[in-house]
């Protein structure tokens, strides 16, 4: 086989080369362990890098449905409070009636009248309830832009849109309440029973057996709207556990790609340190003195 011709200068070059290339693994270890990063560009492993992103676009849109879930939660609290201080309104409501009925028309006109101030006050009571607003807009008005659900009067202010929130990637919620469906529609809503029945133990005291009935109905009905709130919170509590959940095993995953290990890292680093001080040694005897530097 012919020879080739190796020179000192293709000698030193080529140890150069090689120093230089030992050199950048050596600074490139010390960059991981300062950063704590096995990624810091995507050029490091632009597959890694990719993953990477894909994670953390995943975890901002599940946090997003978390904090959607949070506001969520808050609209049903509210709810929840408001229709459970409607129930016991209610409640105090039948035992009035029944006051009024035991009494029957043979009652004193006093009597009957302070029975009928309370039921005033508690119709009032119920249209504050039925006011009630998270971030200032009315969980029992729908979308509507205005304050209230309902006027003083007990009619209705609000519209029949529906305040919902998207809590997974296939999972919506609504998170506002439908008045119709708790306080009754129209003529036949617990206002204007309330003031029936005001009415009636002033004027009428022999009506008051189907106010009964009807309070029983409109009470039925806070019942069935406060499990309903209670089942969408269930639901939206769940979902949002399950996101954070899953944000945990990302970030798990993401500390996979992009981090180093610890231990294994700073035995490289030492490692490549004590292999660059040994081609240090073996350059500085292999590139020796040439004529030229005695000819100087």
């Amino acid at each position: 086989m012919p020879g080739f011709r190796v020179t000192e200068r293709s000698m030193a070059t080529t140890t150069l080369t090689n120093l230089q290339m030992n050199l950048q693994r050596n600074q490139d270890l010390q960059n991981q362990l300062s950063s704590g990063k096995l990624i810091t560009k995507p050029s490091d492993s632009p597959g890694g890098a990719v993953i990477a992103m894909q994670h953390r676009s995943d975890m901002a849109t599940l946090n997003q449905y978390s904090r959607n879930a949070d506001d969520g939660m808050g609209w049903l609290n509210m709810a929840d409070t408001a229709l459970t201080s409607a129930s016991t309104q209610l409640n105090r409501a039948r035992e009035l009636v029944l006051t009024g009925l035991s009494s029957g028309t043979s009652g004193s006109d006093q009597a009957r009248e302070a029975i009928a101030l309370e039921v005033d006050n508690i119709r009032s009571s119920m249209i504050d309830l039925a006011n009630t607003t998270y971030l200032d807009r009315p969980i029992f008005g729908g979308t509507t832009s205005g304050s209230l659900a309902y006027d003083k009067t007990g009619t209705y202010q609000g519209d029949n849109g529906e305040v919902n929130r998207s809590i997974g990637a296939n999972a919506s919620v609504r998170v506002d309440t439908n008045a119709d469906s708790v306080f009754g529609s129209g003529n036949g809503n617990v206002f204007n029973l309330l003031q029936r029945i005001s009415d009636d133990l002033r004027n009428n005291p022999s009506a008051l057996d189907t106010d009964l009935a009807d309070v029983d109905t409109a009470q039925k009905r806070v019942q069935t709207g406060l499990s309903g709130v209670g089942s969408r919170y269930n639901q939206i509590s769940q979902m949002q556990q399950s996101a954070e959940n899953r944000v945990l095993d990302l970030k798990a995953q993401l500390s996979d790609v992009e981090d180093i290990d610890l231990p294994k890292t700073i035995t490289e680093l030492s490692l490549q340190q004590t292999a660059y001080q040994a081609a240090l040694a073996a350059t500085a005897k292999v590139i020796q003195p040439s004529l030229v530097d005695f000819l100087r």
